[in-house]
């Protein structure tokens, strides 16, 4: 038996069964990075030998929690303790975190076993996977390609069958892309639902606005089996409990669809699109409701407008002195007329608190319009990106980044639509791999769901798998 690119529940129902030990399976997954990863460049942070131990005390024990057993790599950005948490950054190569995050112990008293932790963009902030402490990782459908970013060595680990689960993160499309990008499937939970303490470059008791962290795996199930470890509220804020509601509908037969394939002014590959079409329509065959037509009743630039608005503030804490007054600086001479995405988030640069706050009013309209829109429908499925993986495009600066789409350029900035477009409501999406391009590189939908709908997202990506579309290992990762 190959357990290379099994499921991660597969994989826990295997050991639990006694086919196969924590150790044995954990070496197996060990002997593949040793043997593959150069090719890619994902699993940067090692840590076997604490791996091989903890797996040889579990084959100690009788087998528990949902994960038990299973092989996982986490995204550089979470504090994995002994080992520097850099985010990208040369000044921190010396840092060593003092103990895991919140979200590493809880999968591992599911029974997971972390061995290492995947490559990230400096401050997780580029759809290119690359830094100058571990270098750049590649995408294993086509290394000239990026995996995405900023989650961007998870779903290369994932894809490659490093590792059988992985924990990244999303602010900007950071778990979505990097999963439509290599194929795997990947889920961005309702905002708040699942704590991030230790994923952060310093003590922060603060929950960053947008964003979230969140599993990357190989099936639909593994994505739900993941959620149920890391949601829940951080013992240090709060004893209360989330319950999730149950999935609006687990069989396609009544499930309700709005598709939104493209939108104007927003260059979308049509390739992708088609297949978007080709995956609803196939729910539409199997009972859906399915409308492509459908949208929620709000200006659409002014949500894109908010969401970059937003999405700047929330990024400006990370950002150091000198950088925060180079944007000042910059903003001073923006010309007036200029509606880019890279000038909407200069404007917000700096914005005062009253302005924030008259935002965030904006957004919770927003998000009542997606309340109400979610009444008549349960999902939206749309783009999660407007392209396929992109080329390694690695200046210095991403705003100077142009690329080319159903012949039109556009500006690199530009491509956080579709994910901001779901961001700016904090709400959750799952990424479900539905096929591949002419050129072989793979394709996902997004499927957007209301407030808390995080079930009902994941049910219909399940749905997918089990009609045939769902994750395909790359060509020579065997």
């Amino acid at each position: 038996m190959n357990p290379s690119f099994l499921p991660a529940w597969r994989l826990a129902e295997l050991v639990r069964d006694g086919e196969l030990g924590c150790l044995e399976l954990l070496d197996h997954y060990i002997a593949r990075t040793e043997r593959l990863d150069n090719r890619i460049n994902a699993v940067v942070v090692r840590d076997f030998e604490r791996a091989r131990a903890r797996a040889r005390a579990l084959d100690q024990t009788q087998p528990h929690g949902a994960l038990f057993g299973v092989p996982m790599t986490v995204k550089e950005s979470f504090d994995f303790a002994g080992h520097p948490t850099t985010w990208g950054f040369p000044d921190r190569r010396d840092h060593r975190a003092a103990e895991d995050a919140l979200a590493v112990q809880r999968l591992e008293s599911a029974g997971a076993v972390v061995f290492g932790k995947t490559n990230v963009p400096v401050a997780l902030a580029d759809w290119q996977s690359y830094n100058p402490n571990y270098g750049s990782t590649s995408n294993p459908w086509n290394v000239a390609h990026t995996p995405g970013g900023s989650s961007g060595g998870s779903a290369a680990a994932v894809a490659a069958g490093l590792s059988a689960l992985e924990l990244g993160s999303d602010i900007g499309g950071s778990i979505r892309v990097p999963a439509h990008f290599c194929g795997v499937f990947g889920h961005k939970p309702t905002w708040g639902l699942c704590p991030g303490r230790g994923q952060s470059l310093g003590p922060s008791a603060a929950v960053t606005d947008i964003a979230v962290i969140g599993p990357l795996a190989r099936s639909a199930r593994d994505l739900a089996l993941a959620l149920d470890v890391i949601a829940g509220p951080d013992p240090l804020d709060s004893a209360h409990t989330i319950n999730l509601p149950p999935p609006r509908a687990t069989e396609a037969r009544g499930l309700r669809v709005a598709v939104w394939l493209d939108q104007p002014g927003h260059p979308t590959d049509a390739e992708q699109s088609a297949l978007i079409e080709r995956a609803a329509r196939h729910l539409a065959a199997e009972g859906a409701d399915v409308s492509f037509t459908a949208r929620p009743d709000f200006g659409v630039t002014e949500a894109w407008h908010l969401f970059l608005t937003l999405l700047d503030a929330a990024w400006s804490a990370r950002m150091p002195p000198e950088m925060l007054a180079a944007r000042l600086a910059a903003k001073a001479d923006l010309p007036a007329g200029q509606q880019g995405a890279g000038a909407v988030m200069l404007r917000a640069t700096g914005m005062s608190h009253r302005d924030w706050l008259l935002a965030n009013e904006r957004r919770h309209q927003i998000r009542r319009a997606w309340g109400r829109f979610f009444q008549r429908w349960d999902v939206l499925l749309c783009p999660a990106f407007a392209t396929t993986a992109l080329p390694h495009m690695q200046s210095d600066n991403t705003w100077e980044r142009n690329l080319q789409i159903n012949g039109s350029s556009i500006e690199y900035g530009e491509l956080l639509f579709w994910p901001g477009l779901i961001g700016v409501a904090q709400l959750p999406a799952s990424v479900a791999p539905i096929g591949l391009s002419a050129a072989g590189l793979p394709v996902g939908v997004q499927i957007a769901g209301p407030l808390y709908g995080d079930r009902t997202t994941i049910a219909v990506a399940d749905m997918l798998e089990r009609s045939g579309f769902g994750f395909t290992a790359p060509p020579g990762w065997d």
